[in-house]
């Protein structure tokens, strides 16, 4: 406190100058018109610029919870895209909507919180577990693309049995044929990449062809896009063959993702489950 005290009386002369100075500045602004409205726009110039630095950091910092709430609402109208008579051409990359699917599905938004790509199978980690309705065996999608199926569930997370994985197959089918085919990752090192097997010889397909799913399994709906059509005609045996794709999911880059829950699919396990019974 005594150090203070000396400091201010040491130099007494600057404070008292610039107290003055200051009260001379306001008398002037305040008794001149001209002075006036040059210092009340000055200040709005250095306050507006001030307060857009501000926001802009605030926007920043909020980005995250921006990005969530994205997420929801393209969860919210993918539903809704699901639920119209859409013409294939409208709809990207659910291409496919039929009376089958109204109110069918819901999809349920979670964040990627760890991912694997160079492995030889592959497995993501979600945010969301049985808590938040997520079982297994339910298929996991992004706006591009397919991801893979939930394999193990606990109270808070899930973790994603990859397509980029061995034993990851998938109903997809052909856009120019009612051709079927099983969509695997195969012999690719290339997260890229995928192959389509037991795809019929006499059935012509074409580069650059795109492929979709085929809504044969309670995981996807039909008719979201997958990949496009690198390679033809791979020789699998005398009555079949394998195509090369070029998937649309960037596997390596993976945020938000969706949680397909088809809301008729223990009905359809169940029914098809009497089939094997009375077999």
């Amino acid at each position: 406190m005594k150090n203070l005290w000396l400091f201010l009386v040491r130099y007494n002369a600057f404070f008292w100058f610039v107290l003055f100075f200051g009260f001379s500045i306001f008398l002037v602004v305040q008794n001149n018109n001209y002075q006036r409205s040059a210092f009340v726009n000055s200040s709005n110039v250095v306050v507006g610029y001030f307060y857009e630095k501000v926001n802009a950091w605030k926007t920043f910092l909020q980005l995250s919870i921006t990005n969530e709430q994205l997420a929801q609402e393209n969860a919210l109208l993918r539903a809704q895209l699901l639920e119209q008579h859409t013409e294939p051409e409208v709809l990207s990359p659910i291409q496919v909507a039929d009376s089958s699917t109204l109110s069918r599905y819901e999809f349920i938004v979670a964040n990627v919180v760890n991912n694997s790509i160079h492995q030889k199978s592959n497995f993501i980690t979600l945010n969301k577990g049985s808590e938040d309705g997520i079982e297994p065996d339910m298929g996991v999608i992004t706006s591009n693309g397919i991801i893979g199926t939930v394999l193990n569930v606990s109270k808070h997370f899930s973790t994603v049995k990859s397509l980029l994985h061995p034993d990851t197959k998938i109903s997809v089918s052909l856009n120019n044929s009612q051709v079927f085919g099983s969509l695997v990752w195969g012999n690719n090192t290339d997260s890229r990449f995928a192959m389509v097997r037991d795809i019929p010889n006499h059935v012509k397909v074409h580069i650059g062809e795109p492929v979709f799913t085929s809504g044969y399994s309670t995981k996807f709906p039909k008719g979201i896009k997958v990949g496009h059509i690198l390679e033809t005609d791979i020789t699998s045996g005398d009555s079949f063959k394998d195509i090369r794709i070029l998937l649309t999911t960037n596997f390596a880059n993976l945020n938000f993702v969706y949680i397909v829950k088809d809301k008729q699919a223990k009905e359809k396990i169940e029914l098809e489950s009497l089939n094997k019974d009375n077999g």
